[in-house]
């Protein structure tokens, strides 16, 4: 992947990173058998703090940082329409 200065391993590591939050989340939840409306809010907050980490503090994945926020959001619209039934 010559085109943005990345191997490709750290290409599938930067991609991996994001869904380790997400399924450490879940699992916590599942354990504990807590209330999941919470746990959309945590998921949501954890994809946008990666998208920001992927703009500011790594070198530019705007397409990364682009999925990764459109999953933020439809994280946060289930979180919206949650119910608990």
């Amino acid at each position: 992947m010559s085109h943005i200065n990345i191997d490709i391993i750290d290409f599938i590591l930067l991609t991996i990173y994001p869904v380790i939050p997400l399924l450490v989340i879940e699992l916590v939840y599942k354990i504990t058998k807590m209330y999941s409306r919470p746990k959309l809010l945590f998921q949501a907050s954890a994809l946008i703090i990666f998208a920001v980490s992927y703009l500011i503090i790594i070198e530019p994945h705007w397409i990364t940082s682009t999925v990764l926020f459109s999953l933020a959001i439809a994280l946060l619209y289930q979180y919206k329409n949650f119910n608990k039934y």
